[in-house]
């Protein structure tokens, strides 16, 4: 079994409760809530090839890999064995996916880890899954669940990736828009008020009719 991070991290109970608490405020005022779910790929088989004290410096190493790429966006839990819930206020989902997905580039790198003495070089990837509240789910259970689902989908699709939680005719904005826009359009969405989708749905109506005009 993983020992506990170098890095001192609060667990899933506490992840829950503080979720629950800003799905109750955002009733007031409305603001993207995300999540990620991080797992290490194919930890069983490096915990078998090397051994547990390796394993557990990887998940020391992800631990601060996470901190050091969520930064102020967010907070870092352990969810559980390898793996971390990571908890974004007022990052909406395309945004927390940038930024989830900046934490795998970094982290998808061979680890060095040294063990007494000697030293080891080990192939350690990480598989992702993005969610949000209240696109979907109207609860924490829910959002959570398709976190999960998108961590799956990570997973089976050939891991080291990050996936989003999906609706049917789902297109991510991250397809088409860069982070600076991302990051004008959450802006603008907090000043005046509306989420993002509105405000996108506003500049495609001008953009059509100043065409078809």
């Amino acid at each position: 079994m993983a020992t506990a991070p170098k890095i001192a991290l609060f667990g899933y109970n506490e992840f829950l409760n503080l979720f629950d608490g800003m799905i109750d405020s955002n009733a007031k005022n409305p603001s993207g809530i995300s999540i990620a779910l991080v797992d290490i790929d194919w930890f069983g088989k490096i915990n078998d090839t090397y051994n547990r004290e390796i394993g557990d410096s990887i998940i020391d190493n992800l631990a601060k890999t996470l901190h050091l790429t969520v930064g102020d966006s967010g907070q870092v839990f352990r969810y559980g064995g390898d793996a971390f819930m990571i908890l974004f206020d007022s990052l909406e989902k395309e945004q927390a996916f940038l930024r989830i997905e900046e934490s795998r580039n970094q982290f998808d790198s061979q680890q060095t880890i040294l063990v007494g003495s000697n030293k080891h070089v080990v192939d350690a990837t990480i598989s992702c899954g993005v969610a949000a509240f209240p696109d979907d789910g109207a609860n924490s259970n829910d959002v959570i669940r398709k976190c999960c689902e998108a961590l799956y989908r990570a997973k089976i699709s050939g891991r080291n990736k990050v996936s989003l939680a999906r609706e049917e005719k789902m297109v991510t904005k991250t397809t088409h828009y860069t982070t600076g826009q991302l990051d004008g359009l959450q802006r603008l969405a907090k000043r005046e008020g509306l989420n993002e989708a509105t405000l996108l749905r506003e500049a495609l109506d001008d953009v059509l009719r100043k065409h078809n005009s």
